[in-house]
């Protein structure tokens, strides 16, 4: 059996906090042993899982999706290449329609900066097909992706 590795080796070689460590270890997404003294050891194979983690989130996933997805590895066994490609393969769309957004995004921002309409009834980029009305007359709060 190999070497298992100390928190402090994992944080360093992961690039991740102790901290976060320790949360997403709470929150089931990693596991390690306890040693006599109580402290923590990890087995190699959380170096792997906490890549995917990272690159989990920077694709936009939250916690609790990540979680899920998690969950549907061999708990017998360290996961092979197959099984994080299997993973992964369902991001396709997500990261294609997040792409499709800044597109959107990055037409409408050019599209405004010359403008001048300071109306937004009429900004395609502040309110597209002026989705504020919906929500009646009077101040409306603009979430992320439109009213």
């Amino acid at each position: 059996m190999s070497r298992q590795l100390t928190i402090g080796e994992v944080a360093e070689r992961s690039g991740i906090a102790a901290s976060a460590l320790r949360y997403y270890e709470t929150r089931g997404l990693i596991a390690s042993d306890r040693a006599g003294s109580g402290h923590r050891r990890y087995p190699r194979s959380v170096l792997r899982r906490l890549a995917f983690i990272v690159f989990a989130q920077r694709v936009g996933l939250t916690l609790q999706e990540i979680e899920r997805t998690l969950a549907t590895l061999p708990a017998d066994r360290v996961p092979t290449r197959a099984d994080w490609a299997r993973l992964s393969a369902g991001w396709q769309s997500r990261v294609d329609d997040e792409i499709a957004q800044l597109e959107r995004l990055r037409t409408a921002m050019t599209d405004c900066i010359g403008c001048g309409c300071l109306s937004l009834d009429r900004c395609a980029l502040a309110n597209p097909d002026d989705r504020a009305a919906a929500g009646g007359p009077g101040a409306v709060v603009l979430r992320a992706g439109g009213a």
